[in-house]
């Protein structure tokens, strides 16, 4: 995708600027009101644009088990689908299903639905095409949200995995959009950092991403406003959007 970061002032590594996306600009810093199944509670599209939001979060899990992405798709995408023509970002689904109790492995995470106990397989780049049926502007990579406590072991494996999986999820990414590579309507941004607790792991968890190559790099965890959050000295990439995730955990 064509996204663009535009600093126009900084404190320290606080940045404010405008992230130009093949939609239009957002301004930054910015807070996107979460519409969880496509719609923000009480409140319709002409009163987000009147209250100045700029992106809507929308809920892969959700979606992808009701209504579904086919029937999204089918329907316009998100922004017909919602009557929104400002930016949707959605998530990969992975927090809310690791909040399942799921089985998870190297290929993937199995979770039942809470909507009627079905059995589903989340990969990365299930996760991707999902994201892609729905068409948001800005969409997130599955990583492993592992639970507290922990042992080391555990962390350190899903630390692992997260960077394995978000190389698979560019891939499929650049995939998805042909000869020319990745979908030039949809950016892609990773999910460093949300498995790690300890110093050395966020340093190896930002690493690890910056290597693979995003759009952006959300930084998540509860942790992500701890001294922690310098985790790398290339951090943030002077040319990427840094959003941070799971704010409020």
């Amino acid at each position: 995708m064509s996204l663009r970061l535009e600093v126009e002032a900084t404190d320290g590594r606080a940045r404010a600027g405008r992230l130009v996306t093949a939609r239009g600009p957002i301004e930054t810093p910015c807070f996107m009101p979460v519409g969880t199944r496509a719609a923000v509670r009480l409140l319709d599209a002409e009163d987000l644009e009147a209250l100045g939001a700029s992106v809507v979060l929308a809920n892969t899990y959700h979606l992808m088990l009701r209504p579904g992405p086919d029937v999204v798709a089918a329907l316009g995408g998100l922004h017909r689908f919602m009557a929104w023509d400002g930016h949707v970002l959605t998530d990969s689904g992975g927090f809310q299903v690791f909040s399942l109790d799921p089985k998870v492995d190297d290929d993937g995470v199995a979770f039942r639905s809470t909507y009627d106990g079905d059995r589903h397989l989340l990969t990365p780049e299930g996760a991707v095409d999902v994201q892609a049926a729905l068409g948001a502007d800005l969409t997130m990579v599955l990583d492993v949200c592992p639970p507290w406590p922990a042992s080391d072991d555990v962390v350190r494996t899903a630390v692992r995995r997260t960077a394995e999986w978000a190389a698979r999820a560019r891939v499929a990414h650049r995939s998805a959009g042909g000869d020319d590579g990745a979908p030039a309507d949809q950016a892609q941004f990773s999910a460093s950092s949300r498995a790690a607790w300890t110093l050395d792991l966020r340093v190896a968890s930002a690493e690890a991403t910056l290597a693979v190559g995003f759009d952006g790099y959300g930084i998540g965890g509860s942790r992500w406003a701890s001294p922690a959050t310098s985790c790398s000295r290339r951090w943030p990439p002077p040319s990427r959007p840094c959003p941070p995730t799971s704010r409020g955990t």
